[in-house]
């Protein structure tokens, strides 16, 4: 897909067609990441380093969750 890039106030940006918002499952008024690659840019609805991030942790609380108790208190 191709888009250009337009003026929007003092800004520039690119508008995003009804295609491409349904395949990226985004709507107004959500985040977009864009992640560098090897092979270029990558548009993305979430981010995957955060995802996993907080995979991490809540594997972390499930196992430690009497230390994360003690810590508490």
């Amino acid at each position: 897909m191709r888009t250009k890039v337009t003026q929007i106030g003092n800004s520039l940006g690119v508008i995003l067609n009804k295609e491409l918002l349904a395949k990226l499952r985004v709507g107004k008024g959500d985040t977009l990441y864009v992640v560098e690659t090897p092979d270029g840019l990558e548009l993305k609805s979430y981010d995957q380093g955060f995802v996993d991030q907080m995979e991490t942790a809540e594997k972390i609380m499930r196992e430690d969750r009497d230390v994360l108790r003690k810590l508490a208190e």
